[in-house]
Formats: structure tokens, sequence, C-alpha cells
């Protein structure tokens, strides 16, 4: 029924975590963006921003056509409404999780994204741009932490807010944080971890692991794009 445009990233494992949870029937299409597939023609009709994941569900609500969903808070949403699951029906629970869904997308995404490009990627090593990235993920987790300090998920029952949060956690040593200076983390996130569809998602990554790709060529393809690398 739906197929996902998957690569084993945080963004990528949001999906696969998500339809594992929900039980819904899928296939996986890898898109290898160490390898530039995230640029074809076909992929970037789907996903127009040439990143993945995206997915195309061949039986939506309204019978209708074929849909093509990209953005991972937007597919978490669209597959949320979709089965009736991990997202609240009343208005003030639902408001909760749409706010930490977009919270994840806006800030925690986002800022462990640029920490791991400073810290990994750059060419040069620049004290202040890896301080202000490693401190401002700090900053998230501790918000995060705080969250979760008089409850067990992010917004009251496991949603679709604490699926999109957790890939972002998983590399945390990467982003130069400690588990155990947020306890209310540390436990929501083994209390994840150890979710049988979390399992399952994460063990189908590993068909997708291929050898390091040479830093300066994955450098060139994923962050040398500009206005002048999309084609009208």
């Amino acid at each position: 029924m739906i197929e996902l445009y998957y690569w084993a990233t945080p963004n990528g494992h949001k999906i696969t975590i998500f339809l594992e949870e929900a039980g819904l029937p899928y296939s996986i299409i890898p898109v290898n963006i160490a390898a530039g597939e995230q640029f074809k023609p076909d992929f970037l009709k789907i996903s127009p921003n040439n990143r993945m994941p995206a997915i195309v569900d061949h039986e939506p609500a309204d019978a209708g056509a074929p849909i093509s969903v990209f953005e991972s808070g937007a597919i978490l949403l669209y597959l949320a409404e979709k089965t009736g699951k991990l997202i609240p029906q009343d208005l003030r629970d639902r408001t909760k999780v749409l706010e930490w869904l977009f919270w994840q997308m806006a800030g925690l995404g986002p800022m462990a994204g640029q920490n791991h490009h400073f810290s990994t990627y750059a060419p040069e090593k620049i004290e202040y741009a890896i301080k202000r990235y490693v401190n401002e993920t700090g900053r998230l987790y501790a918000v995060l932490n705080k969250q979760l300090a008089d409850r067990e998920f992010v917004a009251g029952d496991y949603s679709i807010a604490d699926i999109a949060a957790y890939p972002w956690i998983v590399p945390h040593e990467r982003q130069s944080q400690n588990l155990e200076d947020f306890p209310h983390l540390k436990r929501w996130f083994e209390t994840i971890k150890a979710r049988p569809a979390t399992i399952r998602a994460y063990e189908k990554a590993e068909a997708f692991k291929t050898e390091a790709p040479d830093p300066d060529k994955l450098r060139d393809l994923l962050f040398n794009q500009s206005a002048k690398t999309i084609q009208p």
C-alpha cells in the first residue's frame, strides 16, 4: 500500500518506526543519498526538495489516485490521520502533539544537523560554529528533558511527537551530548528504544548500511547545492 523512499537517516527512521507501530504494509525503495540518488528526476517528481524520505500511498482515504507526500513531519501527520493512530482526536491533546512535532522539525532536527555538519563534515573546524550548535543541541535536550519530567511521553500518550524526536537523539554521542545529564530524557529514550516496532525499524535499516563514503565527495554532493543546482 505504501511505497517508502528511504535511506537510513534520522528522518528515514521516523517513517519506518511509524509504519511498524501502525502495522501498515509498505515496501522500501532505497534512495542512497551518498550516491546522489535523491537528485534523480523520477524522485524529484515526488520530492521536489530532493530530500528523502517520501512516500506514495496507493490506497488513499478518498479512494482516488495515488498520493505522494514529502517531508518527514508531513508524512507522519498524513499517516497518523490516515490510520487514526498515534495522534489524539481530542482538540487540546492533538494540538499538544502538533506543537512538539513542529518543535522537532524546526528545532531539534535542524540544530542537531548543523551540529553534525560543523563537527564532522566542515572542511574547517570553526570553533564558534561547533560550540554554537553543540550548545543549542544541549539546550534542546534540556527542553525535552524538562517536558518529560512529569509525563511518560512528550505529549501524553505515545505519539508521532515521540517518533519524530527519538531518531535525532540516537546519535547523541556524535552530538557531544551525555544522556546522563538528562535523566528524564534518558528514561524516555530507553523506553522507546525497547519498543518492538523501534527494534524492527532499526533492524530494517541494517540492510541499507554501506561503507563510509569519502568525506570530500560526500561534502561536495550534499553540501554544495545552491540555487543554480535546481533545474527549471
